[in-house]
């Protein structure tokens, strides 16, 4: 199945009328069920155009797993390529895509192997170094003079390396400074087989961390605004520099939550964005923006061992990040249930209590959020349709289509 998010209706969503129609429309589905709301994904893909103010906006890929999303995203005008996250995933999108970048370093020899092989998939992939020995591992699969030129784009840390409070951002590229970065382009350029093509940086210290999610929120707006300025005259020094060795096509940077700051850059010519189409429930606690929950699953349940507890089937779906209570689903319908602290979203059930747990019987279903967009299509191999309260078809997860990278 196809699907036009050109035409149209689009809303915020997430009001109880909302809710009640996704249940309304999944009512004669069994099981766990995951929904997508048509409304929801259509006002988050026009929103993430807006806030990028014109910048072409690359999809990651790993904040979607849908083919069918990235192909309606991709489709609208101001989107443009894919940001892939395993080289296996990006060789199986390059057969209808061809424009796509790694987000990460791959050492994969077997999806090397049918890289080099395939000249129409090495002209479409860009593979991403943070150091040369990287590429000593495809010239072990095959030396430069037998197998076709390879693209190359560096990543280059982004992240704040405070006086006092030392370093502040995810542990990623091993190069962080002007200098760091032209002696690598440097190295990449010298070496037979390989063409550098492109630049990234991803500040997931400003992007990745929301700023109005509670205590602590006025330290994290000063550390964030400290780090954009800092990174974007970091960032103007790196790409000057290495523009002196290599003609780059693109120069990547900013996430979902930092559209705005990282578009304001001179030096950026795209931004990726791609948690900000189906909004996981960690993208509450930002400012800026106010995405629409637009993916949602519903579980359901199976017994009341009190009259304010209700136990669904499953729910331990938690995503990947420190082991924190943002990290559990949300349940987020019927409003005002909470999980229990000394048991929270277990693998096969979940109690929730509240006293909308009172009026609820079995066969009856709570719908939760994920907190990562991404994430939850690895537990379902559809996701349902839901368009004006109705369901209006399916659309397959990587899952679905027998397909999983990580």
């Amino acid at each position: 199945m196809t699907i036009d998010l050109l035409s149209g209706p689009s809303s915020p969503a997430g009001g109880p009328a909302h809710w009640r129609a996704v249940d309304a429309a999944m009512v004669e589905v069994s099981g766990p069920v995951a929904v997508l709301s048509m409304e929801a994904l259509r006002y988050n893909a026009a929103d993430l155009l807006v806030r990028a103010g014109g910048v072409p906006v690359r999809v990651a890929s790993k904040s979607v797993r849908v083919r069918g999303v990235l192909d309606a995203v991709l489709a609208l005008p101001g989107y443009r390529g894919i940001l892939a996250y395993t080289l296996p995933e990006a060789l199986w999108l390059a057969r209808d895509h061809d424009d796509i970048v790694m987000g990460y370093p791959s050492v994969h020899r077997d999806a090397l192997a049918a890289l080099v092989a395939d000249a129409n998939a090495a002209a479409r992939i860009t593979l991403m170094v943070d150091d040369l020995a990287q590429l000593d591992v495809v010239d072990a699969v095959a030396a430069p003079g037998s197998r076709p030129e390879l693209r190359i784009a560096i990543d280059v840390d982004a992240s704040w390396r405070a006086g006092v409070l030392g370093h502040i951002g995810v542990r990623r590229s091993p190069v962080h400074d002007p200098g760091e970065a032209a002696a690598l382009a440097r190295g990449v350029a010298a070496r037979a087989g390989f063409r550098l093509v492109g630049l990234m940086m991803y500040e997931a210290q400003v992007a990745g961390r929301g700023d109005a999610a509670g205590a602590g929120d006025a330290v994290i707006r000063w550390m964030q605004q400290r780090s954009a300025v800092e990174l974007a005259e970091r960032r103007a020094a790196v790409v000057d520099g290495v523009r002196e060795i290599a003609d780059l096509e693109f120069v990547n940077g900013g996430g979902t939550g930092s559209l705005e700051r990282t578009t304001a850059e001179r030096a950026v010519t795209e931004v990726t964005a791609g948690s900000g189409l189906l909004a996981g429930h960690l993208f509450d606690g930002y400012r800026a923006f106010t995405p629409a929950p637009a993916a949602a699953f519903g579980l359901e349940v199976v017994r009341k061992p009190l009259p304010d507890v209700v136990t669904v089937l499953g729910g331990g779906w938690i995503a990947s990040g420190p082991p924190a209570a943002s990290r559990q689903p949300a349940p987020v319908w019927p409003a005002g249930l909470r999980m229990l602290p000394r048991e929270g979203a277990g693998e096969v059930q979940t109690p929730l209590r509240g006293r909308a747990a009172r009026p609820l019987r079995p066969g009856e279903r709570v719908w939760f959020r994920h907190a990562k967009s991404g994430e939850l299509a690895e537990h379902v191999d559809r996701y349902h349709l839901v368009e004006d309260g109705s369901a209006v078809g399916e659309l397959p997860t990587y899952r679905g289509e027998g397909r999983s990278f990580l």
